[in-house]
């Protein structure tokens, strides 16, 4: 059985290459789905590989 990993913003940012912020307003706009857990947000780890398959472009 495979577990899920969750990410926090900043574990998100980090390996994104983009500000805390960036993750922030990606959640917020439903491009990256999370889940709130009191104060603070979680990615699943999944989710962020996906979309940074789904945004990679082959510059040639």
């Amino acid at each position: 059985m495979a577990t899920l990993k969750f990410l926090t913003v900043s574990e998100v940012a980090r390996l994104m290459r983009v500000s805390p912020m960036t993750v922030y307003r990606m959640v917020h706009a439903g491009e990256l789905p999370a889940l709130r857990v009191k104060r603070s947000y979680r990615v699943p780890e999944r989710a962020v590989h996906a979309y940074l398959q789904s945004a990679f472009h082959d510059a040639g």
